[in-house]
């Protein structure tokens, strides 16, 4: 088979995986955000103990991005179809436990896509990290005002033209630290931090391990079928927020979650002739 018609065919079998709505994330992301609001009352008001809201917020937090991303590469619905709102609404309401605007995250997501691992183009690149360790420590330094990545997402934006969007983040940041300061200031302090600062730094932290770190790792090659990687993860497909086939997203960002591993099992034979690292996946 030549390259035009492994490329061919390559492509024929994405096809089957798209043009479809993610019904699942649409209701995982709406339902999780529901969840996570639903805890305040709750938690306040004494109807469920902090320690328990505090495992569901971690949990909410965590499971909060990826809607967000479906709604970011137009999975949902693209412009100008009759779903196109759903998909904007999941994408701005999902990520709110996240503490992050959706337009950021969207327009700098593209640049990782279209600079994976380069270092000076792609806004995650300051994730990369040695071992699992490493990218720990790395993970709480990126945290800090002055890290290399606290600026990544704003000099992005500066630099393709959506310098507006950074608005976004100033008025979610705010919005943040005023919820926060104003339960902290009202004697409840502790759950503030327990639904949602502690939350917020446990969610992060493993979004950007799984989603960042481990499909890229070690991050020093560039292109189609080298800045990517399947991996076996020790905790499953399910508990790495199916990362393990995060290539098949690389290589097609328009098949929805839930199907990259039909697509990868199908692709497989494919991407080992492309060189692709698979890992033990």
């Amino acid at each position: 088979m030549t390259d035009e018609q492994l490329d061919s065919l390559e492509r024929k079998i994405a096809e089957k995986y798209m043009h479809m709505v993610p019904w699942g994330a649409v209701i995982w992301g709406l339902g999780n955000l529901a969840i996570w609001l639903s805890l305040w009352p709750l938690v306040l008001l004494g109807y469920l103990p902090v320690w328990i809201g505090f495992i569901v917020a971690s949990l909410n937090v965590t499971l909060s991005y990826l809607p967000s991303h479906e709604a970011q590469h137009n999975i949902i619905a693209v412009e100008g179809s009759p779903l196109r709102w759903l998909n904007e609404l999941v994408g701005h309401l999902s990520v709110i436990p996240l503490g992050t605007p959706y337009r950021m995250l969207k327009y700098t997501h593209y640049e990782h896509h279209k600079h994976t691992n380069h270092p000076e183009l792609d806004p995650d690149y300051a994730i990369h990290a040695k071992s699992d360790w490493h990218f720990l420590w790395k993970s709480i330094l990126n945290r800090q005002p002055e890290s290399d990545r606290s600026g990544a997402y704003p000099k992005s934006l500066l630099r393709t033209g959506h310098d507006n969007t950074i608005i976004d983040g100033l008025l979610m940041q705010g919005a943040y630290l005023t919820v926060l300061f104003a339960l902290a200031w009202s004697g409840y302090a502790i759950e503030a931090a327990l639904l949602w600062w502690v939350p917020r730094h446990i969610g992060i932290t493993y979004i950007e391990y799984y989603l960042s770190w481990a499909p890229h790792h070690p991050g020093k090659d560039q292109g189609r079928y080298k800045d990517t990687r399947g991996f076996k993860s020790y905790v499953g497909n399910l508990l790495s927020l199916g990362m393990q086939y995060h290539i098949v997203h690389h290589l097609y960002p328009r098949i929805p979650l839930s199907k990259t591993p039909a697509a990868y099992r199908e692709l497989r034979p494919i991407l080992e002739k492309k060189g692709c690292d698979l890992g033990a996946l």
